[in-house]
């Protein structure tokens, strides 16, 4: 399986997605900025891996902070505040800092030292942890998955995305594990192309039939029934089931309705933001147009040529057939069975 984020040696070593399919690299930081970085630049991507990253990134912070308690927690609140603001959209990377922080908060009488013990345990325990919920996850979505059955993606929702695993295509390995036979229509996903580079080299790895499309491609496959069904993953969810992810997601949503066909979202709890009531107040990250007009060196338009650059968008939860979570598979009313989901993952 895939793992994108190791941490040993006080140095987390990333796999810089950048790179792929041509070459596989890995990164190795030791320093809490060379992380932030690494978040901004899209070594790293994906909500529920940026939040695991954040987390080892805090890590190597706290052991370069004085060992002086009052100083440490000064030092280690202004770390936090900068790390949660490297990326707007996705909900893991501040859900991972505050879980950082709080632990932090919640034991005041802790030596330095047995903090820096207690949060290197704490992001280890979220890698595992979102390992488990994308392996759950993955066998929730499976089971509404047909015997035979082909899937659009857009974007890579797979274990590149995640602590390893994946979400939307953790529901893809799980249906295969289950001896169904699936194959993928992956959405090449302009600008970054995380279909054609990043899903399409985890399915060829994985040997999972995969065909790239490009974007305006998928009403086509969908028209001449070449869809059974849309998974995708999610950056963040607000209560009413608005999903944020990757810009082109809205489309593709919109397609699937007027064809019939089942539009699912794959994505922990941990990306469920219960406190924004609609996708009206999720973030949208605006990136520099110049990602859209030059693919790897080669500039796409003439020179003085502006282009936008919205990296993600919202799908109305009237869209959304259902929300597939490691506690189970959520419907409309989202308001309700979202809650529930996020309640039964912590226990409430």
């Amino acid at each position: 399986m895939i793992q994108p984020i190791a941490f040993r040696d006080n140095t987390l070593r990333l796999l810089d997605q950048r790179l792929l399919p041509a070459h596989e690299e890995w990164l190795e930081l030791a320093e809490p900025q060379q992380v932030i970085e690494a978040i901004r630049d899209l070594v790293v991507r994906g909500a529920p891996a940026i939040g695991v990253t954040a987390a080892y990134g805090l890590v190597l912070g706290a052991g370069q902070l004085p060992d002086s308690r009052p100083e440490f927690d000064e030092g280690f609140a202004e770390l936090c505040a900068r790390m949660a603001v490297a990326r707007p959209t996705a909900v893991n990377l501040a859900w991972a800092v505050r879980r950082m922080r709080a632990l932090v908060t919640a034991t005041p009488e802790a030596s330095v030292s047995g903090l820096r013990v207690m949060l290197l345990d704490e992001a280890r325990a979220m890698q595992v942890a979102d390992v488990e919920a994308n392996r759950a996850l993955g066998h929730h979505g499976a089971k509404l998955l047909g015997d035979e059955v082909t899937v659009l993606t857009h974007c890579n929702a797979g274990a590149l995305a995640t602590a390893g695993y994946g979400t939307a295509l953790g529901v893809v390995r799980a249906a295969v594990e289950l001896g169904k036979s699936v194959s993928v229509l992956a959405d090449e996903t302009r600008p970054y192309l995380q279909g054609a580079r990043l899903t399409a080299w985890e399915l060829h790895r994985d040997g999972i039939p995969c065909t790239v499309i490009t974007d305006n491609m998928s009403g086509h496959m969908m028209q001449t029934g070449a869809v059974d069904a849309v998974v995708v993953g999610a950056d963040r969810i607000a209560a009413n089931g608005d999903v944020a992810n990757k810009i082109g997601t809205y489309m593709v949503a919109v397609l699937a309705r007027e064809h019939g066909i089942p539009f699912y979202v794959a994505a922990p709890t941990s990306t469920i933001d219960l406190e924004l009531s609609t996708g009206d107040e999720i973030p949208i990250e605006e990136r520099d147009g110049e990602e859209v007009l030059v693919i790897g060196e080669e500039r796409m338009a003439p020179l003085g040529v502006s282009a936008a650059y919205p990296a993600f968008d919202i799908t109305p939860a009237r869209l959304v057939t259902a929300i597939i979570t490691e506690t189970g598979v959520a419907i409309a009313p989202y308001e309700e069975s979202l809650r529930v989901r996020c309640a039964a993952a912590t226990g409430g």
